[in-house]
């Protein structure tokens, strides 16, 4: 009987191709985009769950309050004592793991021949002990983690060991020489001994390690693991991280380590710490993490509302075509019913015919998502994989994907079409009633159109959000200015007035500057505590604290509004400040501030101020302007800002480079243009731009085809209608304007319901953008316009072929 079933279902598909291909491929798109979103969604929800103990290890945050007190943001940064400290006020805290993330680093290893191979390592050096590894669970394919007791031990991964030993098997005993960057003090080069394989780190994890060093070797050792002062916050790749014992609330941790604050932080200072579970740290894209990559959880639910509302698309897509197919089939239902069928064997006929329509689109789809999958890692910059062998949660999804559309497109046509009057239908008489007012098919259309408009609406905002950030002005020079990172080491410091001097003899590079930073930064500023005009305490705000030399304001085109510019200096003697600086110290002038004394590091260092600047964009525009001092000290340059001439960029930069490596011959050469770097403070943004480009064109995409479907119900259900109407003198515009006109009223509709939805949730989107534009009429009058259009140009089929159709055909009966 069953298969009788398929059999008959079969046979009507493959009859009626046309529609059977218009629905398949309707539906394997909205499956396909349903299935990407399910298996992004499924990767950004997977990050570090893969720990057996994520649900007792915890980061510390600092709790950072701002004047008034009324501000309060986090950071991941910590004090440098307090893993130490928490070790001897918290007994009960069964793990504590200070952890540095390094950038910049600079790795030397022995060759054959006394040669020796240099490897540069922006990101993926950690510094941290054996208590990190019995948090977190990244195995082990030789050595052991007691080894990071002992100091100058490196723990190696594979496919970093491969890379500098040729086999990972041989690396174990070996040595490494490390020159250790982007740390804002000088330090030598450190020793190192291969103590242990790492096996392949995963993808979905937040700490993407490469090198893990002892905690205690360089730096660490001399001066973060020997600080006393809780003032030392002086980079944000230090923090800390905790595992509680089982059964232990966060909130009353946090309670107690809020009133141990209290008693070491410094007088005046309001700051506190606060702990954070790590299974929410992916999620937290304000406080950010060590990979630089979140995802906010209101940004996965706005995925999966995507996914949902493009599935139902398709589905209302199959509900039309169904219906307006309807018709064709009366005759075939007439007999069925004729020869003894009933409603129940009808309609289990037409689900039957549904599932196997659903299961080609759903093959269709896996085929579709497989296909695309390099082209969203490409622009997600993800590591995203289809294979059922290792997720099967795939195999639930489609199989619960392959039911629900099913249930949800095949039971509304089944029913219309088993009511059918077999007597009606047997003598072409057949008509489909509908309710007064809209019918279902064309709420349903309104559905679409709401989806497909607030998504172009949408995404038209964002797109102008994003041109708001390239052409918004940020107060300081950024074209053809390259960033060249190099160490901090007491050679380079003696070469960098050579460098300079040699720099500036290329023709096209117009200034040269040594500093810690640029001039804006995104989460990677040096932040102080202050104390003003010999103040006892702090000030109740902070300051954002860059190192430069005299030439920065030049190179930077810094405007000064009052007093002077630095003196060349290698030492730190005076200051120079901004205006929000100088505001929020309740000065009126910029003027009232000069020569006024500013300390810094609890007093370690202490000048007067002796410049104003204008304010510029010193953090990314999804922050307001912070106060800011510049200073001078080479011992903190990191960096050289090189200004070139537009003209023949490509021999400067090749130049340029010549220099470097001549000057520094042991360091791996890089650079950055400063307006790359800018952009990519914005690089999340523009890939969901693009992406809601993609979804905005598939639902207008499948929205039509609903349309599609609708105007050839309304084409053979007015078939007669036409005819009349030509016979009594309409001409082929007048009927033409008879179809598109209802559709421009559904549309309409849609456009009026779908504004203030688009409206709620992109002006929401907007508030975490300090700077952001003002949503335009214009900007919803061009998505209707579009969503007008396209729709007008998909019905002009059917309302062509209708009016062309000669009426005596239409009129005659049998």
């Amino acid at each position: 009987m069953f298969q009788n079933y398929f059999k008959t279902a079969f046979r009507s598909l493959t009859r009626n191709r046309d529609y059977t291909i218009i629905n398949i491929a309707g539906l394997a798109v909205g499956i396909a985009v349903c299935l990407t979103i399910f298996i992004i969604i499924q990767f950004q929800t997977s990050f570090d769950n893969f720990h057996s103990k994520k649900d007792r290890v915890y980061r510390v945050l600092t709790e950072y309050h701002h004047a008034g007190a009324a501000d309060i943001s986090y950071g991941k940064d910590v004090p440098f004592p307090m893993p130490g400290a928490l070790k001897t006020a918290f007994p009960e805290i069964e793990e504590v793991a200070p952890v540095f993330a390094s950038s910049d680093d600079q790795l030397l290893v022995p060759g054959d021949n006394g040669t020796v191979k240099t490897f540069k390592e922006a990101k993926g050096v950690f510094f941290t002990g054996p208590s990190f590894f019995k948090m977190f669970d990244y195995p082990l394919l030789a050595g052991s983690y007691e080894s990071l007791k002992e100091p100058n031990n490196v723990l190696l991964t594979k496919e970093v060991a491969e890379k500098y030993f040729g086999d990972w098997k041989t690396a174990m005993g070996k040595t490494v020489k490390l020159e250790a960057g982007g740390f804002i003090f000088e330090h030598g080069t450190e020793v190192l001994k291969v103590s242990g394989i790492l096996a392949t780190i995963p993808a979905n994890t937040d700490f993407q390690l490469k090198v893990v060093v002892t905690y205690g070797s360089s730096f660490t050792g001399s001066i973060i693991e020997k600080s006393t002062d809780w003032g030392d916050r002086a980079n944000a790749g230090f923090g800390c991280f905790i595992m509680l014992p089982p059964n232990v609330p966060a909130d009353n941790f946090n309670r107690q380590l809020q009133a141990y604050a209290r008693k070491v932080v410094p007088a005046g200072n309001k700051d506190s710490y606060v702990v954070q579970p790590l299974t929410e740290v992916h999620y937290d894209t304000q406080t950010g993490n060590y990979s630089n990559k979140t995802i906010s959880r209101q940004l996965l639910n706005v995925l999966w509302l995507i996914a949902a509302f493009i599935l139902l698309i398709a589905s209302v897509n199959f509900i039309n075509l169904s219906t307006a197919q309807a018709v064709n089939r009366a005759k075939e239902v007439g007999v069925r019913k004729v020869l003894g069928g009933n409603k129940f064997q009808l309609q289990f006929q037409f689900i039957i015919e549904t599932f196997l329509i659903v299961t080609g689109a759903v093959v269709l789809a896996v085929a579709v998502a497989i296909f695309v999958m390099p082209y969203v890692n490409q622009l997600l910059e993800l590591s995203l994989s289809f294979n059922v062998l290792t997720n099967p949660a795939i195999i639930l999804f489609l199989l619960t994907v392959t039911l629900a559309v099913t249930a949800l497109s095949g039971f509304y046509p089944s029913i219309v079409l088993s009511r059918f009057n077999p007597v009606n239908a047997l003598k072409s008489k057949l008509t489909v009633n509908t309710a007064k007012g809209i019918s279902l098919r064309r709420g349903l259309v309104v559905f679409q159109f709401i989806i497909a408009q607030a998504l172009i609406i949408g995404t038209f905002i964002i797109v102008k959000q994003m041109s708001y950030f390239m052409d918004q002005p940020i107060g300081f020079d950024k074209e053809a200015i390259i960033n060249v990172p190099f160490r901090v080491d007491s050679l380079r410091i003696s070469r960098l007035d050579y460098l300079r001097e040699k720099l500036l003899s290329v023709n096209g590079v117009q200034n040269v500057s040594f500093s810690s930073n640029t001039p804006v930064e995104d989460a990677n500023d040096i932040w102080s505590t202050f104390k003003f005009d010999r103040a006892t305490k702090e000030a109740d705000f902070k300051v954002i604290t860059k190192f430069a030399d005299d030439e920065y304001v030049s190179a930077y085109k810094l405007p000064l509004i009052a007093g002077r510019n630095l003196k060349p200096s290698g030492y730190t003697q005076e200051f120079l400040v901004n205006e929000s600086l100088v505001k929020s110290l309740g000065f009126n002038k910029p003027e009232d501030i000069l020569n006024k004394e500013i300390s810094i590091w609890g007093d370690r260092i202490k000048c007067p101020v002796v410049g104003v600047l204008k304010d510029f964009n010193n953090r990314s525009f999804r922050h307001d302007l912070a106060p800011l001092l510049i200073t001078t000290n080479n011992t903190m340059y990191s960096q050289a800002g090189i200004k070139m001439a537009t003209a023949n960029i490509s021999a400067t930069l090749e130049s340029v480079k010549t220099i470097c490596e001549q000057t520094f011959p042991n360091f791996v050469y890089e650079y950055r243009f400063l307006d790359d770097k800018i952009d990519s403070f914005y690089k999340q943004e523009n890939q969901l731009a693009q992406l809601y480009k993609i979804f905005a064109a598939i639902a207008i995409l499948l929205s039509c085809l609903g349309l599609y479907g609708l105007a050839s119900f309304m084409a053979v259900q007015r078939l007669k209608e036409v005819g009349i109407r030509k016979v009594l003198g309409a001409t082929a515009s007048n009927i033409v304007y008879l179809f598109s006109k209802e559709f421009i009223v559904l549309i309409s509709i849609a456009f009026v319901i779908a504004s203030p939805i688009a409206w709620y949730f992109m002006h929401q989107w907007l508030q975490d953008y300090v700077y952001r534009i003002k949503i335009s009429w214009w900007l919803f009058a061009t998505g209707g316009l579009v969503a007008v259009v396209i729709a007008l140009a998909t019905i002009s089929f059917q309302a062509i072929k209708a009016a062309m159709a000669n009426p005596v055909k239409s009129l005659r009966t049998e």
